[in-house]
C-alpha cells in the first residue's frame, strides 16, 4: 500500500490557508450581493461559467491535458455531482437567511471535516482536544437556531438549517478531494465541479425559475467576480493544492478566522443588523476551533 504523502502545514502554507480563509469569509456576503437582483440558481450557474474560465485559462497556460482515464470517471462524477448539490444548498439557502448567519454556519465545516477525516484519512485522527473543539463550536451554532425560534423566525430557521447541510458537504467534499487528489489532477477536478455546476444549474434554473431582471446589474458583476473569478477560480485552485499536499483538517481548520471577517463584510457590505447571537456564535465558534487547531499542531 502506498505511504500516504500529505503532511501538516509549514508556515508558507498555513499563511496561504490564512488568506484563503479571508476571501472564503466573504463568499456569503457575495452571494448574497447577487441573490439581491437575481434567483439562486441562475446565480450559481453564471459563477460557474466565471470560474471555469478561470480554469480553463490557467490549464491551456500551463498545456494541462483534460484527457480522462477509465478509473477517474466514477471519481470526477461523484466530486461534480457532490459539488453542485452542496452548492444548491448554499445558494438556496442563502436566499432566506442573512449572509451573517450563513458565515457562521459555513465557519462549522472544518469541524465536520475533522470528524470526517477520523476515519477516512491515514494519520489525521480526532483526539481528545479536538472533540472538545468541535462540542464549544457547534454551541455557537445552537445559541444563533436558539434565537431564532424564540423569534419566531421561521425563514431565518429554513435557511440556517439548509446551510449547516451545506456546510456539511462541504466538509465531506473537502475530504473527498484530498483523498482521490492524490491520484487525479486538480484542473480535471475543478472542470468536473464546473461542467456539472453550470449544467445542473441551467437546467434547474430553466425549470424552476423565471428571473426577470437584467444578467447585468451592478450587484451581479460583483457578485459573479467575487463568488466566480475569485473564489471558484483562484481559490478553488489553491485550496485544491493544498488539500492534495498536507492533511486536510491542518489545512481546514485554519478556517477560524472567518465568522470575524464575514459577519463584519455582511455588516458594511450589505447593512445586515447584527445581533448579540451572532456575537456569542462567532466567539464560541472560533474559540472551539481554536482548542481543535492548537491541540492538532502538537498532536
Amino acid at each position: 500500500m502506498k505511504k500516504d504523502s500529505r503532511k501538516n502545514l509549514d508556515k508558507k502554507a498555513g499563511s496561504l490557508a490564512l488568506f484563503l480563509a479571508i476571501l472564503w469569509s466573504g463568499n456569503p456576503v457575495g452571494t448574497k450581493l447577487g441573490l439581491l437582483d437575481t434567483s439562486p440558481l441562475r446565480l450559481g450557474w453564471m459563477r460557474f461559467v466565471a470560474g471555469a474560465v478561470i480554469v480553463l485559462i490557467y490549464s491551456l497556460l500551463t498545456k494541462k491535458s483534460f484527457r480522462i482515464k477509465n478509473r477517474e470517471y466514477l471519481p470526477l462524477f461523484t466530486l461534480g455531482i457532490l459539488f453542485s448539490i452542496q452548492l444548491i444548498f448554499l445558494n438556496v439557502g442563502q436566499s432566506y437567511t442573512p449572509a451573517s448567519h450563513a458565515v457562521l454556519i459555513f465557519t462549522t465545516y472544518p469541524l465536520w471535516a475533522g470528524i470526517v477525516a477520523h476515519f477516512v484519512v491515514p494519520g489525521d485522527k480526532l483526539t481528545r482536544y479536538r472533540i472538545i473543539g468541535v462540542i464549544v463550536a457547534y454551541s455557537g451554532i445552537i445559541v444563533v437556531f436558539i434565537n431564532n425560534f424564540s423569534n419566531s423566525s421561521y425563514d431565518y430557521i429554513l435557511g440556517d438549517f439548509l446551510c449547516l447541510i451545506c456546510a456539511i458537504l462541504l466538509a465531506v467534499r473537502q475530504i473527498f478531494i484530498s483523498n482521490v487528489g492524490q491520484t487525479i489532477e486538480q484542473h480535471k477536478m475543478l472542470a468536473s465541479q464546473a461542467i456539472f455546476g453550470i449544467i445542473i444549474f441551467f437546467v434547474g434554473s430553466y425549470i424552476f425559475e423565471s428571473p426577470t431582471n437584467s444578467f447585468f446589474t451592478k450587484n451581479i458583476i460583483i457578485s459573479v467576480v467575487y463568488t466566480g473569478i475569485i473564489i471558484a477560480g483562484f481559490a478553488f485552485m489553491a485550496q485544491h493544492w493544498l488539500l492534495r499536499t498536507y492533511l486536510p483538517s491542518r489545512v481546514i481548520f485554519i478556517s477560524l478566522s472567518q465568522p470575524i471577517f464575514g459577519v463584519l463584510l455582511s455588516w458594511i457590505i450589505l447593512g445586515e443588523n447584527i445581533g448579540i447571537e451572532l456575537y456569542i456564535g462567532s466567539i464560541l465558534v472560533i474559540i472551539g476551533s481554536a482548542i481543535a487547531q492548537t491541540k492538532n499542531k502538537s498532536s
